[in-house]
């Protein structure tokens, strides 16, 4: 489809729908023109003062304006914006034969119902009804449609579908008049009873379909298919091509992926074990952690015969000890109602302690081949980049809604893979801190971030409340050879495990001599110890820590619940959690990640 003459000009301003007035320039006669607008809908987003556009020759000498607005430039976008245009080029393209092969009969203009549809035609026993819709609103790279209420689109489609139930082979096609769109979506904030009405009639059969176009200031043609994506608030990913992102990700998976110990021997056990230790927590501290646990607890059956005060040792530094309570719950369950094998389904592994939608995803898909989605921070972070989604990441129904449409593009033959390489994209290149390797990733050419320099802007994360900070006293209470532990309650936070006596607030020195005595001990030396801050997920500690040699420990076990040991067996035997690290490093007491750390310290120098 193609005009007569094309000159340049510059929007200034639109006194009404049908004209526009624009500084045109022909030789050195600069000047103001009031030309036609080849498109009466609203077009805000694209004629703007100082717009560049483009005028053919109109082609009715009768008229008082010589000129139409035929096109204007946004950013890099090139935008028809003749509203005749859309049916002149399907009608070419429909003579092509490049889509609907075969066509005996193309009849432009045919009245079904009380609408009147662009396009019948046949091909053979095929009767086909072609409703056609020109887009000129984008929204980063997304075409949508319509960019105003229209009621009479919303009856075309209706009426369609009603074409559709009787035989008819009917579709709405969308003529996107722009190349370099990614998509197109109905408008559902600007007009939802639209796309609910293309959902209806999709399931009378109705198909929606979407071109781009080759536009220049002086033709349009369809170019090339562009996905349709109906449903409100979907994600659709795919590539700027139109083709899948999963083969990319995965070729990059296969040949960048580190080799991790759970990975090299996969079996549900250690699928389940390794995943539960990566919450929250590092690849490289749960290596050490996870060796070490299945040593000591090989399957399920010697998991669940384990000792808590056995299993938070083994913990002892990961931190979230609820993880390990739930990893010994679940193991009883599966003991006692699966026969001591795992169950491999999705519902099922949600039913067990511990494990929700994440976790029951990554078992199901990485240790028995299962399509399910496995959505984490990571995967979050990577998708929220990629389609730069506007999602709050912290609403469930956006979790939900990603992981619905990663299962749909999740290939059958390698969903564990596909999840694995979810997760270490997320934790190798689309970084959660400080800027993303995005030149080592595979989607590089796919992200809309990367394309727009906005990497730093998602994921949308709604502000988390503000940490409770709480004062604490820490004493490191003890005589010649013992020092004074105490169990914190069964309940709360850091539940079950061992800690040094500690006071609510920031106590002085004399505070803590008087404090002594009323406990009937008195303190031979009182020595104040190096401040420590430790960060909770909804809480902080910020402690002060006092050693105290007292000349006896006996009555302090008398009211307080204490029990005394010799540093290293608090070390081998009671577990302590890191937020007292700084303080069990000042009895030189060396907890579980302390050995961890001094053995990898040791491996580094082999």
């Amino acid at each position: 489809m193609e005009y007569g003459q094309i000159i340049p000009g510059r929007f200034l301003s639109r006194p009404n729908r049908f004209i526009a007035q624009v500084e045109i320039q022909q030789g050195d006669v600069r000047g103001t023109e009031t030309v036609h607008v080849k498109n009466t809908g609203r077009c805000r987003e694209l004629l703007v003062p100082g717009a560049r556009v483009y005028l053919a020759k109109g082609e009715n000498p009768a008229r008082k304006t010589a000129w139409d607005l035929v096109a204007v430039e946004k950013g890099d976008l090139l935008i028809n914006m003749d509203s005749a245009a859309p049916n002149r080029a399907v009608l070419e393209f429909l003579r092509s034969g490049r889509y609907w092969k075969g066509l005996t009969k193309i009849r432009p203009e045919t009245v079904y119902g009380s609408s009147r549809f662009d396009f019948y035609a046949e091909a053979g026993d095929r009767k086909i009804l072609i409703e056609v819709k020109g887009v000129t609103l984008e929204r980063q790279r997304t075409a949508l449609f319509p960019d105003a209420p229209s009621e009479r689109a919303v009856r075309h489609v209706r009426e369609l579908a009603q074409a559709a139930k009787e035989g008819y082979e009917c579709y709405v096609l969308f003529v996107i008049q722009m190349k370099g769109v990614r998509r197109f979506v109905p408008n559902w904030e600007m007009h939802p009873a639209f796309g609910e009405e293309l959902l209806r009639a999709r399931e009378a059969g109705v198909k929606a379909v979407a071109w781009d176009c080759r536009v220049e200031p002086g033709c349009m043609e369809l170019e090339d298919p562009v996905p349709v994506c109906l449903e409100p608030g979907r994600l659709l990913l795919l590539d700027a091509s139109g083709s899948g992102v999963a083969e990319p990700l995965l070729s990059w998976y296969d040949e960048c992926r580190r080799k991790l110990p759970w990975r090299e021997d996969v079996t549900p056990y250690r699928v389940w074990v390794s995943e539960v230790m990566l919450q929250q927590t590092r690849v490289e501290a749960v290596k050490p952690y996870f060796n070490r646990f299945m040593e000591r607890l090989p399957d399920i059956a010697s998991l669940a015969e384990a000792d808590e005060d056995t299993l938070l040792k083994l913990w002892e530094g990961l931190g979230y000890y609820s993880r390990v309570r739930n990893l010994h719950r679940a193991a009883v369950q599966i003991m006692e109602e699966y026969g001591g094998r795992m169950p491999g389904d999705y519902e099922s592994l949600q039913k067990l302690a511990g494990i929700g939608s994440y976790t029951a995803g990554a078992i199901a898909s990485i240790a028995f081949g299962q399509p399910a989605p496995a959505v984490d921070g990571n995967v979050l972070r990577i998708i929220a980049r990629l389609t730069e989604d506007e999602g709050d990441i912290a609403d469930p129904s956006v979790k939900r809604r990603i992981g619905q449409e990663l299962l749909s593009i999740m290939p059958a033959d390698r969903p564990g893979d596909f999840n694995q390489a979810l997760m270490e994209l997320g934790a190798t290149v689309c970084l959660p801190n400080g800027a993303p390797l995005c030149e080592k990733c595979p989607w590089r050419s796919a992200c809309l971030a990367k394309r727009d320099g906005r990497q730093a802007d998602y994921p949308k994360k709604s502000a988390k409340k503000a940490r409770k900070a709480e004062k604490k006293t820490v004493l490191l209470i003890r005589d010649e050879n013992r020092v004074a532990i105490r169990k914190r309650p069964d309940r709360g936070l850091l539940a079950g495990l061992y800690e040094f006596p500690c006071l609510d607030g920031h106590l002085a020195q004399e505070e803590v001599v008087a404090w002594l005595k009323s406990q009937g001990v008195r303190a031979i030396r009182l020595e104040k110890q190096a401040d420590s801050r430790h960060i909770f997920t909804h809480r902080e500690w910020e402690m002060t820590g006092y050693l105290a040699l007292v000349d006896g420990l006996e009555p302090l076990g008398k009211e307080n619940g204490l029990l005394f040991a010799q540093p290293e067996e608090i070390g081998e035997k009671y577990p302590i959690p890191s937020a007292f690290a700084a303080y069990t490093a000042c009895l030189s007491i060396r907890t579980g990640r302390d050995r961890m750390e001094q053995g990898k310290m040791g491996g580094k120098r082999k």
